[in-house]
């Protein structure tokens, strides 16, 4: 644990969005608020963004509001200061390389959302990637990359360099396993780097916990801004909201360091395992298919897609009669857990977008669903109910390459040239169930096939019976 110093030691975080100000953020304030100063955050952007809002942090040295919302509509606010620096983004990154070598900065934690790892199901990197095949070219000239390896690569070595000392670093994105899996992709792009001496002490020195993070964070709208300057008489050029829910489940293996988080609500586990897993099968999963649903009747925000009855007993189904099953026994209440997951979607002040959730489904169907429906069928059991989650992603994806969706889509994982070609096979059902990156060893099983064909008809079913 750590001990009170004159000088707090740092947490750096790479991406600078709503969720970690919303989240990590706000657990060292906690800390911060009980007397425990001995850590605080800088944290800024790998990628070109958000000038407004960094402009507007640097300006109030850090400080910003969060408001949250409980679903019966109580809001709250809370002045977060434990971000102390802001850090103005330059393609270099030279100001991220320079904190994390920096011997009191102690953990480098990210997210850069599931689809940033180029990761395939058996955890190797996609070297080929346009993205990281730049990035590779970049590291080979000792410069810093627009992904999260070329930048974590660029503050290793000079760390090394510097003689900085061990360093964890901490993956708060919705990937299952993802401190195993960032650390297996981190390796594989310094080994491809050609950095075997960087390669060596990563190995020795760094170490990558496993976390599960939970809460429910739309991006910010002027309203929230209005909102806060009412309750608080604070003009805040950067404030966040949140539902009240909040959740952090951390494996506790940190080489040199870490807050005093389980003083602050932080559950710190040997195994985060059984956590991860019922947050994304049932959270995730479910929050990504009412989006899809929503979508493709009309609906703008997951809240009202939640309410349609059809909606909810899709993803009440789906949870119920084939994702609880296949996690049991567990240490959860799953039951329990799932009530509160639907309710906490329900909650109207959250206003959270269909078109934020339902992005980079090429991501959540390998991440989020198809492990349900590999293991429901290796148990021999039917996936009528989890088939209905990719059914609707290929109904969306449709209406995607047809130009017919009321939003722009975003999808990382997604080459556009292979969704479209998806689209416009003679079988788009088929073509789906056949793309290895969706599906893995799963890609082309005859009852994978069958039962998305099944789920599409009930699908279009639903939506001409639903449509505005």
């Amino acid at each position: 644990m750590p001990t009170a110093t004159s000088t707090p030691l740092v947490m750096l975080h790479l991406g600078l969005g709503s969720f970690h100000r919303a989240h990590q953020a706000v657990y060292l304030q906690r800390l911060i608020d009980a007397g425990d100063a001995s850590w605080e955050i800088a944290a800024g952007n790998i990628r070109p963004g958000m000038e407004d809002t960094i402009a507007a942090l640097r300006a109030q040295g850090g400080v910003y509001t969060l408001e949250t919302v409980s679903p019966d509509g109580d809001r709250r606010y809370e002045r977060i200061a434990a971000l102390r620096t802001v850090v103005p983004y330059e393609p270099s990154l030279a100001g991220l390389v320079e904190q994390g070598a920096e011997a009191r900065t102690r953990i480098v934690s990210f997210t850069v959302t599931e689809a940033g790892y180029s990761l395939d199901a058996h955890d190797r990197l996609d070297v080929g990637a346009p993205e990281i095949a730049a990035d590779l070219e970049r590291a080979r000239d000792g410069l810093a990359g627009t992904t999260v390896y070329g930048a974590l690569t660029a503050i290793l070595r000079e760390r090394r360099r510097r003689h900085g000392g061990p360093l964890t670093l901490l993956c708060c994105d919705n990937l299952r396993h993802n401190g195993n899996r960032a650390r297996a992709g981190l390796l594989q792009f310094i080994e491809a780097a050609g950095d075997a001496a960087l390669l060596d002490w990563t190995r020795r020195f760094t170490t990558c916990p496993n976390a599960m993070v939970d809460r429910i964070t739309p991006r910010p709208t002027p309203d929230v801004a209005a909102r806060v300057l009412a309750a608080t008489g604070t003009t805040d050029g950067a404030p966040v909201m949140a539902e009240r829910f909040i959740q952090w489940v951390i494996e506790d293996r940190f080489i040199a360091g870490r807050p005093a988080w389980e003083a602050a609500g932080v559950q710190m586990v040997d195994a985060v395992d059984p956590y991860e897993e019922a947050k994304i099968r049932l959270l995730n999963a479910t929050h990504a298919g009412i989006a899809w649903a929503g979508t493709l009747v009309g609906r703008d925000f997951v809240h009202e897609s939640v309410r349609v009855t059809a909606i909810h007993r899709l993803a009440h189904q789906y949870v119920s009669e084939d994702a609880i099953p296949v996690l049991q026994p567990s240490p959860i209440d799953l039951h329990a857990y799932r009530d509160v997951v639907l309710a906490r979607f329900g909650n109207p002040a959250i206003r959270d977008t269909n078109q934020r959730v339902a992005m980079d489904g090429f991501a959540k169907i390998p991440g989020f669903i198809a492990p349900t429906v590999r293991e429901r069928l290796a148990r021999g059991q039917p996936i009528a109910g989890v088939a209905m989650l990719p059914a609707l992603f290929l109904a969306y994806l449709q209406r995607w390459h047809a130009g017919r969706l009321p939003h722009a889509y975003h999808d990382q994982a997604m080459d556009p040239a292979v969704g479209h070609a998806i689209c416009a096979a003679d079988d788009p059902v088929v073509a789906f169930c056949r793309d290895t990156t969706l599906w893995g060893g799963l890609a082309g099983d005859a009852r994978l096939e069958q039962s998305l064909r099944e789920a599409g008809a009930r699908v279009e079913r639903f939506i001409e019976e639903h449509r505005p």
